[in-house]
Parts: structure tokens; C-alpha cells; sequence
């Protein structure tokens, strides 16, 4: 924990008896930051593609936020998105895929949940030229009562620094277009506008 942290959080690496942890915040704050727990019937889902195979294959860029309660945050990355995404279709996938079949193939998904489990079918989507500069991505998530107080801040700054000694070029990440002080909190890191669809917004920032 740094030394201008609240006293009442600090942060520290992950541990594999976490992984509960990743799941429970990531549905907690789902629906651009708020809770999604009411709109997924499987809480799990949203965890199997955000959260948990960070812990699983990238654990040394993974750093979990508590307080005297409980795990109330995380910041997860990987340093290669292409590897990771080879890594997922090879270990993390096919189990997925297994466990969730796709019910009708030729249909579009319709809920909540058939779009995660269609995401898990087709896998996260390749976008090289923006990898070549911004190779690595992050994912972070807090709950509300450890928003405010500098904590996103000294998350990002950790990973950022365990980035930095990886040698990453560059990182990037996604944010929902609605959650503007989420992407308001990027902007004030530094993070970069790259690109904007309707429905998401891309910041990257450069390491070196």
C-alpha cells in the first residue's frame, strides 16, 4: 500500500482463493459500474469473460483492493492481448463453450445472457493495429464503497508499474459510452481517446 493510501484499503497481488472475489465485483458492477445482478440469470457469466482468466494465466498482473470487510476491487491485465486471446482459445473456451452451448446457432442473441454466451463462442474479437501500438489491456472494477477515495488511482497505478517492468509499449481498454465518470477518470490518468463506437469508447496510453 502506498503511503498516501486511506488506511482503511490497501492493495496487494492476487491469490488463487480470490477468484470468487472477481466474480462476485464483476457482476456487482457489470452495468457500467452499477450492479448487473438482476439482469444476468447466470451471475457467472459476465465473470468468465472479465475476470476470471486474468487471475487464472496472468496472476502477476492481477492486484486486489480490500478494506477490513472484504475484496472490494481489482485491476486485471494481460501484457500480450494477442497470447492471452490464443491462451483463452486454447484452455479457457473450450470448457466454456461446453457448459454453454449455443441453443440456437443461427439465431441472434436476444438476452443478457445469450450475448455473453455467444461472446464466449466467437471469442474477443482481433484488432491488430491497435494491439501493434497498445499491445496489453486492462480491466478494473470497484465497488461503490471503495470509489472515491483514490483507490481506481492506486490500482492503475500499480498495474501500470508491473507493465512498465514487463516492458509493455503500451496498454489499452474499453469503457461503456454511458459511463461517463468512468471514462471522465480515464481522461484524468492520462488515457488517450482511440476510438468510439455507440456503444463503447477505447482509451490507450503509452508506457515508453
Amino acid at each position: 500500500m502506498t503511503s498516501d493510501a486511506p488506511a482503511a484499503f490497501s492493495v496487494r497481488p492476487f491469490r488463487p482463493e480470490d477468484e470468487t472475489a472477481l466474480y462476485r465485483i464483476c457482476l456487482e458492477t457489470g452495468d457500467s459500474g452499477a450492479d448487473a445482478t438482476e439482469l444476468y440469470a447466470d451471475p457467472l457469466l459476465l465473470g468468465h469473460l472479465y475476470a476470471a482468466p486474468y487471475g487464472r494465466f496472468e496472476p502477476e498482473l492481477a492486484f486486489i483492493l480490500e478494506d477490513a470487510v472484504s475484496v472490494c476491487g481489482y485491476v486485471v491485465g494481460a501484457r500480450d492481448t494477442a497470447a492471452f486471446n490464443t491462451r483463452l482459445e486454447r484452455e479457457w473456451w473450450p470448457d466454456l463453450r461446453a457448459r454453454y452451448p449455443l441453443s440456437h446457432a443461427d439465431a441472434p442473441p436476444h438476452t443478457p445472457d445469450e450475448r455473453l454466451i455467444a461472446q464466449i463462442h466467437t471469442g474477443f474479437p482481433d484488432d491488430t493495429g491497435l494491439w501493434q501500438a497498445y499491445p496489453s489491456h486492462l480491466h478494473i472494477d470497484l465497488l461503490p464503497r471503495a470509489q472515491g477515495a483514490g483507490n481506481g488511482r492506486r490500482l492503475i497505478g500499480t498495474l501500470l508499474g508491473a507493465l512498465r517492468a514487463a516492458n509493455s509499449p503500451g496498454v489499452h481498454l474499453g469503457v461503456g459510452a454511458r459511463n461517463e465518470r468512468a471514462i471522465g477518470f480515464y481522461r484524468r490518468l492520462g488515457f488517450q481517446e482511440l476510438a468510439r463506437t455507440p456503444g463503447a469508447v477505447t482509451f490507450g496510453m503509452k508506457l515508453r
